[in-house]
């Protein structure tokens, strides 16, 4: 009697309570003093915290090589973890899908999926590589287009050339890539704007510093300042200021990222334009797993990869709200309330498809 009781009341118990806690291992790309990867990873802990799983961070210090071994090292543990979590930074990730193949851990892009080419490559050899069980990537081309867009707007109307100079982030980096096109494409619309060049920063404070002084002497008229990140268009701007020009009245600085500082720096009108939300993408890519470890089907309407609108244009009264929320440790999100648990199968996730306004 108390057998049958017993197992009647373990077989009540909801799957969350008799499952183990899903582990993830993110690798990290930045530098682990890095403002935007830090945050990064913060969200994806705070999501981690919220629906009881357990995350390791691994950052790669921006060195391929080194996330090369530390993907190695991961998957050739004893215990693995259940799902691994990358970024195709340096086009590294179809190494680390193929040394995954057979070792039973999941894998999930974010932030920077694989290229056309990369992705037709391994569906030529489907033996050679692990399955990736989806990518999140933000709206980056939009945000480099619609950016500039916003950066000509706040300008007077006088019909006057505009010099307008970019700082990219890499080469080699998808979502830098797609910011930069955005740009480029947007140029078509405003035949005033000159784009006198394009740098490639990497993302550098200090490198876009050197390169704005550069940039200063040949283009002495710029009047518009695009950066793929905030901390170029910080480094770009302390040039500038050196040079007697005050940015939001003198020169119009637009930047993608929501750091605190970036935050502080639209609010105050140092940056006229700002872009950002797009460090929420791991917090959402553990939502998924999350569901995933408990058996739910995370891909709803058959989609495995998806551009979120996670970039969004931040206003002053948005950057204040937000400048809160990022001091906080769970940045005011509830995530379970994301998450499909519990729901009807017509559930479809909300933050795939409308920006999440935290």
């Amino acid at each position: 009697m108390l057998k049958a009781l017993c197992q009647s009341v373990l077989l009540s118990l909801p799957l969350a309570a008799s499952a183990h806690a899903a582990s993830v291992v993110f690798l990290n790309p930045g530098h682990s003093d890095e403002v935007f990867w830090s945050s990064y990873s913060r969200f994806m802990q705070a999501a981690a915290d919220e629906l009881g799983m357990t995350l390791e961070v691994d950052y790669s210090q921006r060195d391929g090589g080194l996330a090369m071994s530390q993907a190695r090292a991961v998957l050739s543990r004893l215990k693995r973890p259940d799902y691994l979590v990358l970024v195709n930074e340096q086009y590294l990730a179809p190494e680390i899908i193929r040394l995954s193949q057979d070792s039973g851990v999941k894998l999930f892009l974010v932030n920077n999926g694989l290229t056309a080419s990369q992705a037709k490559s391994i569906q030529a050899q489907p033996g050679k590589y692990g399955q990736v069980l989806g990518t999140l990537i933000g709206n980056d081309w939009q945000a480099g287009f619609g950016m500039l867009h916003e950066m000509v707007a706040s300008l007077p109307r006088d019909n006057q050339p505009i010099d307008l100079v970019a700082f990219s982030g890499v080469s080699t980096t998808p979502a830098s890539q797609l910011r930069e096109a955005g740009m480029r494409q947007a140029l078509a619309d405003f035949p005033q704007v000159r784009l006198r060049q394009v740098v490639y920063g990497g993302w550098s404070r200090e490198r876009a510093y050197e390169q704005a002084q550069q940039l200063l002497q040949r283009y002495p008229k710029t009047r518009l300042v695009w950066a793929a990140n905030d901390q170029m268009a910080f480094g770009a701007m302390r040039a500038f200021e050196q040079a007697g020009r005050t940015p939001g009245r003198d020169v119009v600085f637009g930047a993608i990222n929501s750091s605190a500082e970036a935050l502080q720096a639209r609010i105050d009108g140092r940056l006229s334009v700002l872009m950002g939300g797009h460090a929420t993408l791991g917090g959402w890519a553990m939502v998924l797993l999350h569901d995933d470890a408990q058996g739910l089907d995370i891909h709803r309407g058959g989609q495995r990869e998806h551009v979120l609108p996670v970039l969004q244009s931040i206003d002053q009264a948005k950057a204040r709200r937000w400048l809160k929320l990022v001091e906080r440790d769970d940045y005011g999100v509830d995530f379970k309330h994301y998450s499909a648990q519990g729901r009807p199968t017509s559930y479809q996730y909300p933050f795939l498809t409308t920006p999440v306004d935290y």
